[in-house]
């Protein structure tokens, strides 16, 4: 394979800039740059063909056994500077054994040497994005190769039983010495609970990796906007007396209890003859239905209108206004916000804490494919002399599992996923 190099770290101004050169010739071309390669890390000199000095920068180098890719790599601790950077990889680009590196293509090369899989590669690219403390638990769980193992598990559980049935076909002429159908059901069984759990985790966990969504409801002029704002910390939403102010959906991201959050302001529930605003009702009405949760503002005596779901809130609007106030909340005081948003976090919270380890909607298909031929499997059990069957089911059932970790087929989602690398990772 090519030796490449790329900025490891982030474009532009800063206080150290680190290239990352990977391959067979990542020694020898790092050598280019400065009189002596050290044997593991230490401050060098760089300097151009012509002997111009470039920078004074740390050198680590990484044997192919201890390394990120699993190739001979050379990292250069530069002075964060844009035109050192710059100088650097110009000169690095004049050298004919290099080349420049593609999107994710160092990620990629510690995959197909063996040092990731792909759940493992999937988890590197959602802890790079990770914006909260939950993002960044749940993409260290996989990155550390929790799913891996627990695949592997899965793994060795199906091919064990797959090897008694295989016996007992090679064997059918002669008297197997025990029935090997009880030890191949609890073996499914177990995989099949397994299986059952981590996808009805996977819901949750997709949400903790994208982030839920949190509607605020309520009828015109409810103060939804300047609740809103309230929690934003800033004027995300114009408010106003005039009722009918917010037409649009309007969404401010935040972290709320270390869960990423999106608060969405909807527009007032009303009948109204108004186009425009009717077409904001309706797209209300959608969006407050999809959300994962909803917080209902109502004034005296008003009706919410919507049905109520699991875990949603309904609190008096413009609580500073009213004599008891305990029940309300207010976006122009702050009353009762603290309070609602430890209700928030507490609700998505519980959800949250059901997550599995499989995150991405690739994981569950792969495991819905598996669990479909593990219970055709144990349907067949049911019947004598479908052996051969039931045994293909499960070989079937183990394919969908090494799918999920990068063994087969999966070429089809390699280009999505490393497309969404930077070119230094």
């Amino acid at each position: 394979m090519d030796t490449i190099f790329a900025l490891a770290t982030a474009q532009g101004r800063a206080g150290v800039a680190v290239i990352r050169i990977s391959g067979k010739m990542a020694a020898l071309s790092a050598g280019k740059l400065m009189k002596t390669v050290p044997e593991q890390r230490g401050l060098r000199k760089l300097v151009d063909s012509e002997g111009v000095h470039l920078d004074d920068a740390l050198v680590l180098v990484f044997p192919d056994t201890n390394s990120f890719t699993g190739e001979p790599v050379v990292e250069l601790h530069l002075h964060g500077s844009i035109a050192v950077v710059n100088a650097v990889l110009r000169v690095l680009g004049d050298d004919a054994d290099l080349r420049p590196a593609e999107a994710g293509e160092f990620t990629r090369r510690a995959l197909e040497n063996g040092k990731l899989d792909l759940t493992q590669v999937e988890g590197l690219a959602d802890l790079i994005d990770a914006e909260t403390e939950g993002q960044r638990r749940q993409a260290l769980r996989v990155l550390s190769g929790e799913l891996g193992n627990v695949a592997s598990g899965w793994r060795r559980k199906l091919l064990r039983a797959a090897a008694l049935l295989e016996a007992t076909i090679d064997f059918v002429d002669e008297d197997v010495p025990f029935d090997v159908r009880p030890e191949v059901t609890e073996l499914l069984c177990q995989v099949e609970r397994e299986l059952e759990k981590e996808i009805a985790g996977v819901k949750f966990a997709e949400k903790l990796r994208v982030g839920f969504e949190v509607a605020i409801v309520g009828a015109p002029n409810a103060g939804k906007s300047t609740l809103l704002n309230r929690l934003a910390g800033r004027d995300a939403a114009i408010t106003s007396e005039i009722a009918g102010t917010t037409r649009d959906v309007i969404e401010v991201r935040m972290d709320l209890g270390g869960l990423p959050v999106t608060v969405l302001d909807t527009a007032g529930l009303r009948d109204t003859d108004d186009i425009v605003e009717g077409m904001g009702v309706v797209r209300a009405k959608e969006r407050a239905a999809q959300a994962d949760l909803r917080v209902y503002l109502v004034g005296k005596g008003e009706t919410i209108g919507i049905a109520l779901s699991d875990g949603d809130i309904v609190l008096q609007a413009k609580a500073d206004l009213l004599d008891d106030p305990s029940q309300g909340i207010s976006g122009t005081t702050g009353l009762g916000v603290d309070e609602l948003v430890t209700h928030i976090s507490t609700v998505l919270g519980k959800r949250a804490a059901s997550v599995g380890i499989a995150m991405r909607e690739r994981h569950r298909l792969a495991m819905l494919g598996s669990l479909g031929f593990l219970r055709s499997a144990m349907m067949a059990m049911n019947n004598a002399g479908f052996d051969d069957l039931i045994a293909e089911d499960i070989r079937t059932a183990i394919r969908s599992i090494d799918s999920l970790v990068g063994r087969i087929d999966v070429e089809d989602v390699l280009g999505e996923i490393f497309s969404s690398f930077c070119i230094g990772k």
